[in-house]
């Protein structure tokens, strides 16, 4: 669990951030602010496994021991799933509420921890506007053929489409562009958001046009715990011949797949990097290989490919993953320069490389912000 805080001055000015790692187990707590620098608030051992309602507690505690409550303008949240009908960041009330609560089904990993964040806010602050920015926000003008199943129309109608995911990073990454370079940001990009969540997403003129992930935040990239791309088959499997119900699918699909389950060691890229382990090795080799077929279709439903962008912690970090993923693209103009890559370089790219490689380190928090700042018009 992430949060940030700003002050509004001259712009949007980042005075603390800070996140709780580690939940369900013995989490940390670590505050990076202006005044103090790093500072820990570890949670005792004792106490065991820590839940998202223990972390969100410890976080209004901060916020009201370092006296940022009582000025608090507004709180902006991010909503992971905002359904066919929520396009723009909105005004939380109760009815809203009521209406995120109905898609908690469709985001069951994070929809409920969202909501719980909300709840608390409001209490904590009952003066304060509360904001809901969706994830899914950014990719709703997607051309039908990206936005749909092959299904009955009828199942389109009421909402079971593609929705993609992490749009706030890709809205932030969009902006960043543009300001890197505004030639590039109008042309055929595409944005790996590579973490314990992963997605790809393909924009042209800075906009979402397609995504790897689709109704849930299952689809696409394998992830540190969800299994990414599957087979529906295999879920009828489990259910007929494994006995199976769907609690216990959701389970499997959501918490113990994705590399945790393919190394049987770790959700974490860091620890499987570390690890001696073939079943390590094979779980990063499958990261790498579906990143790079999404790679692939991506550019397709683009009709080429100008630049790639890497963010997100494996993004950001992960060399070897990053050379991995990319290893073998000479064939559509990209040609990663191993010294730039390893050190983690903003142009990983080749200078001869008809496609740039860019990585730039995204900043939800920063796009809450600025939302709330133009939605109650600071």
């Amino acid at each position: 669990m992430k949060f940030a805080v700003f002050a509004v001055t001259d712009g949007l000015q980042l005075r603390a951030t800070g996140q709780i790692e580690g939940l369900g187990a013995s989490a940390t707590f670590s505050v990076t602010s202006a005044e103090e620098g790093l500072s820990d608030y570890g949670f005792h051992l004792s106490r065991g496994d820590t839940c998202h309602a223990e972390a969100v507690h410890a976080i209004l505690l901060w916020l009201k021991q370092a006296d940022a409550d009582t000025r608090l303008t507004a709180v902006s949240h991010r909503v992971v799933h905002g359904g066919i009908d929520h396009l723009v960041p909105a005004l939380i009330d109760d009815a809203l509420v009521a209406d995120l609560e109905r898609l908690v089904p469709l985001a069951p990993l994070h929809q409920p921890h969202n909501l719980a964040g909300i709840r608390a806010a409001r209490m904590a602050f009952p003066g304060a506007p509360q904001i809901a920015c969706f994830d899914t926000s950014f990719h709703r003008n997607h051309p039908f053929v990206a936005d749909t199943f092959a299904l009955p129309r009828s199942y389109y109608d009421e909402g079971i489409r593609r929705y993609g995911f992490h749009g706030l990073s890709y809205e932030f990454i969009a902006r960043r562009l543009r300001a890197y370079d505004p030639v590039l940001a109008h042309g055929r990009v595409i944005v790996a958001h590579l973490g314990n969540g992963a997605s790809m997403c393909a924009m042209r003129d800075g906009r979402s046009v397609a995504s790897t992930m689709g109704f849930t935040a299952l689809d696409g990239l394998p992830m540190g715990t969800r299994c990414g791309q599957l087979d529906p088959g295999v879920v009828l499997y489990l259910m007929t011949e494994k006995g199976m119900d769907a609690a216990a699918i959701t389970q499997l699909l959501y918490q113990h797949a994705g590399l945790k389950g393919l190394s049987g060691l770790s959700h974490d890229v860091r620890a499987l990097q570390d690890s001696d382990s073939l079943a390590a090795r094979d779980a990063l080799a499958y990261f790498a290989d579906r990143g790079r077929r999404e790679i692939g279709g991506l550019a397709a439903s683009l009709g080429g490919l100008d630049a790639l962008v890497l963010t997100g912690g494996i993004g950001e970090n992960a060399a070897p993953v990053r050379a991995a993923m990319l290893a073998d693209l000479d064939w559509m103009g990209l040609h990663i320069d191993p010294e730039a890559n390893q050190s983690n370089a903003t142009i990983i790219s080749r200078p001869t490389s008809r496609v740039q490689v860019l990585v730039f380190k995204t900043d939800e928090e920063r796009m809450l912000a600025e939302h709330a700042a133009e939605l109650v018009a600071l």
